[in-house]
């Protein structure tokens, strides 16, 4: 990913100050801690904060295309933005860089609920570790196979908020009662941040195509006005 000008400008201070720490023969301990420090600090702003805490989709999107050769990253755009091609070129670089069977077990759900491709999935949530991810998957799995109220009891068990309502969205949408599944397709919204975010409302403009005014994606949810209150990925 490029670093941006203030970035720069950042890291050139902090080589700097190095440079004067070393000139006035200070702690290598203290140097080495004010870099780690400074490192962290860096990852935070540029990797962690729009991964797991943004909220615009302006600022999610360019953080994610600025990130095409970063493949745990740039996966969520492609994903979200349905790039087929560019999905299985991901896919590949994901699969070959973490070989271990746990880690390929999650990109494998995701490709597999990403492609419709319910065995996919299934052989990937038994290689899966017990988690929220494995049971959401499960439930998917439960929802596909006309078990709805199997799956509205399993996914009660799932502590993160958002998952659950993403779930009972897609319950509610393929029994056909719609409003429903809007009002926790929005609480699904409301309750999650950064890529997952992203994903969820760009999946939520396709489904809702017939009214793009539900999900107003022009605007941080944080923000909006309660609609009350809203598929996807992961």
């Amino acid at each position: 990913m490029r670093m941006n000008r203030w970035e720069v400008v950042s890291y050139s201070a902090v080589f700097v100050f190095v440079l004067v720490m070393l000139l006035y023969e200070q702690s290598i301990v203290l140097i080495l801690g004010t870099v780690l420090i400074t490192t962290l600090i860096a990852f935070t702003i540029r990797v962690i904060h729009p991964m797991a805490w943004e909220t615009r989709m302006d600022r999610m999107e360019t953080f994610l295309r600025k990130n095409q050769h970063t493949p745990y990253i740039y996966i969520y755009y492609v994903i979200a933005n349905r790039l087929d091609e560019e999905v299985e070129i991901t896919m590949e670089q994901l699969l070959s860089k973490y070989p271990k069977k746990k880690t390929q077990a999650v990109y494998n759900a995701a490709y597999g609920y990403y492609r419709n491709d319910m065995l996919t999935l299934r052989n990937a949530v038994n290689n899966m570790p017990k988690s929220d991810y494995r049971t959401y998957y499960e439930t998917i799995l439960l929802v596909e196979n006309g078990w709805s109220e199997k799956a509205r009891e399993l996914l009660q068990t799932i502590k993160k908020p958002w998952m659950r309502s993403i779930l009972l969205a897609g319950i509610e949408l393929k029994a056909g009662n719609r409003e429903i599944a809007i009002v926790h397709a929005h609480e699904a919204i409301d309750a999650v941040k950064g890529v997952q975010r992203y994903v969820l409302i760009k999946e939520y403009e396709r489904s809702y195509t017939d009214d793009t005014s539900v999900f107003d994606t022009r605007m941080s949810y944080s923000h909006r006005q309660p609609v009350h209150p809203s598929r996807t990925l992961k």
